[in-house]
């Protein structure tokens, strides 16, 4: 990020402990306004828990500090300020695709018949277009997950929140939605921070990748991508991003050592 852009989202000292568990510990961390940054790490680093403090479902601890469009903000005060797509599609199973993707919009009290209308001229763009009345069961699971991600970008916020959005894909079909994400990402010009466990999805998706400590989750380590964009197939054969890949594993192999010694004792 240039010094010269102010961040859309700037955290300094970020810190959760739930009880006795210290869940998250001095996240430092600034997004530029239209960047794609990508998180991996250890499980139970803490990843979801920091995008819980970024939708605002949860609050920080006292002595943390969150800059939200260049203005200090609570916790909380992130509630409907942003878009955040959960691990699961979390489609309701008695609404058709046009219903599911308009819920956010019904929730603000949009008119139904307009949010339908601007509902239906994006299905085309999301790869749904003529599946406008069909249910969830009736979606294969690369399709429920456009679903979800339609709905997320018609909660128009300038910064989303992705959490492991393509992880319970097959890789033939997880590879298509991030060639298909990333066309949507550069036509929207969306802020994005996208949680994930696999490393090629992280360096292909992200313009950086932060690495996160074990519990206490922290910002162990920065990659900036500097792989041209638009980003295809031989990306992810160039000495370039083996090398990330490689830099990558290591601090992510030693967090993860971390966690299964504290397991072991």
């Amino acid at each position: 990020m240039s010094e010269t852009t102010k961040p859309i989202l700037d955290l300094r000292n970020l810190s959760k402990t739930f009880g006795e568990v210290q869940a998250l510990s001095n996240v430092n961390l600034k997004v530029a306004p239209g960047e794609f940054v990508t998180l991996v790490g250890p499980s139970g680093c803490g990843k979801s828990t920091l995008f819980s403090l970024l939708s605002g479902l949860e609050d920080a601890d006292a002595g943390s500090t969150v800059r939200f469009e260049d203005r200090s903000v609570m916790s909380k005060d992130l509630l409907g300020k942003v878009s955040f797509m959960p691990q699961r599609d979390l489609l309701l199973a008695w609404r058709n695709v046009i219903d599911n993707a308009i819920l956010p919009l019904e929730m603000e009290g949009a008119n139904r018949s307009q949010a339908r209308k601007q509902a239906q001229r994006m299905l085309p763009e999301f790869g749904l277009a003529g599946f406008a009345d069909k249910f969830p069961h009736e979606l294969s699971g690369g399709m429920r997950q456009r679903v979800a991600l339609m709905r997320t970008f018609l909660f128009k916020r300038d910064l989303m929140l992705l959490d492991e959005p393509f992880g319970a894909l097959d890789a033939l079909t997880r590879t298509m939605m991030q060639r298909w994400l990333l066309d949507v990402w550069q036509k929207h010009k969306r802020t994005v921070l996208f949680i994930t466990h696999d490393v090629d999805e992280a360096i292909f998706l992200g313009d950086r990748v932060l690495v996160m400590s074990a519990r206490p989750g922290g910002i162990k380590l920065e990659r900036k991508i500097d792989l041209p964009r638009p980003r295809n197939a031989d990306a992810v054969t160039s000495p370039e991003f083996i090398s990330l890949k490689r830099d990558l594993l290591e601090a992510i192999e030693e967090e993860s050592m971390k966690t299964f010694g504290a397991v072991q004792t």
